[in-house]
């Protein structure tokens, strides 16, 4: 919602000011499909050229993305934590074989199925379980287990990160087309120098408008867009580490109660609960 309303924004000033000094939008709308289909193009073409399928699929799925609301919500958090206190709690008093079965078959187990803003994340309930099962078998000391939630977040985290990657570079490209769209408009006005000059400023404004709309594709639209995904992958990341931080926690012997206490303090402020609102949700859900 809030992207719409920012490149409402963006347009309503750039173009409403033009107006406003007496700018004749008349070249600017006869030239746009053309520059449009010429700059869209061959971004389009580039951005094929450059990426792989999979990270072409993940950047229109994550540009989607952004024009909903972030999912990592304090509620999320608060779910996600009561979730892991209940598991530990499970594990620390029936001990750690009694959550073999919520860890193999996790669409299955009460547990899982109590949160359904988090059971029902697919990602987020692998990891959890993953690494559940590794403290089951109870083959690896938590230095170990700790390396290996690093090395995942890290592959995560980058795997996340090319789409916002492959957004920059159209967001660099742009311009640049623009330039070449300017350029071609100027050969063919250089084609008409027979012309009246009323044709040939008219040719050569329509041949400007194609940097015009490189760079604020490029600033306005393309640049903003990569920003807020990549805002976006840092809140997920965000989200393994208080898992991974709350499992560390309850490896080296600290009481369910405390291991969310450390979980919740990776958090983000604005989104982190208090202790008091976690500690009565913790309750609540018993």
């Amino acid at each position: 919602m809030f992207v719409i309303i920012g490149w409402v924004v963006v347009l309503g000033c750039v173009f409403g000011v033009f107006i406003a000094h007496g700018g004749n939008m008349g070249p600017i709308l006869k030239a746009l499909p053309w520059e449009m289909g010429m700059i869209g193009g061959a971004t389009l073409g580039a951005f094929l050229v450059n990426n792989q399928m999979k990270v072409v699929k993940a950047t229109v799925a994550g540009t989607l993305s952004c024009f909903k609301g972030s999912k990592y919500t304090k509620a999320r958090y608060m779910a996600l934590m009561a979730l892991l206190y209940d598991i530990l709690q499970k594990a620390r008093k029936d001990g750690l074989m009694a959550i073999e079965k919520d860890v193999e078959e996790p669409d299955k187990s009460p547990l899982f199925q109590k949160y359904p803003e988090v059971g029902s994340d697919h990602h987020v309930v692998e990891f959890i379980t993953d690494y559940l099962r590794m403290m089951v078998s109870g083959n690896l000391n938590p230095h170990e287990i700790e390396s290996l939630m690093d090395s995942e977040i890290e592959t995560h985290h980058n795997e996340a990160h090319a789409p916002v990657a492959a957004i920059q570079r159209v967001a660099g490209g742009l311009p640049a087309f623009g330039i070449v769209a300017a350029v071609l408009g100027v050969v063919k006005t250089m084609g008409s120098v027979g012309q009246p000059p009323a044709v040939l400023g008219a040719m050569i404004g329509s041949a400007l408008v194609g940097t015009f709309l490189g760079i604020l594709l490029a600033y306005a639209f393309a640049e903003p867009v990569a920003g807020l995904l990549e805002q976006k992958v840092e809140e997920g990341s965000k989200e393994l580490q208080c898992i991974k931080t709350t499992l560390l926690a309850s490896m080296q012997g600290y009481a369910p109660a405390i291991a969310i206490e450390f979980g919740r303090k990776v958090l983000y402020s604005t989104e982190r609960p208090t202790f008091a609102e976690l500690e009565g949700h913790v309750k609540g859900k018993k």
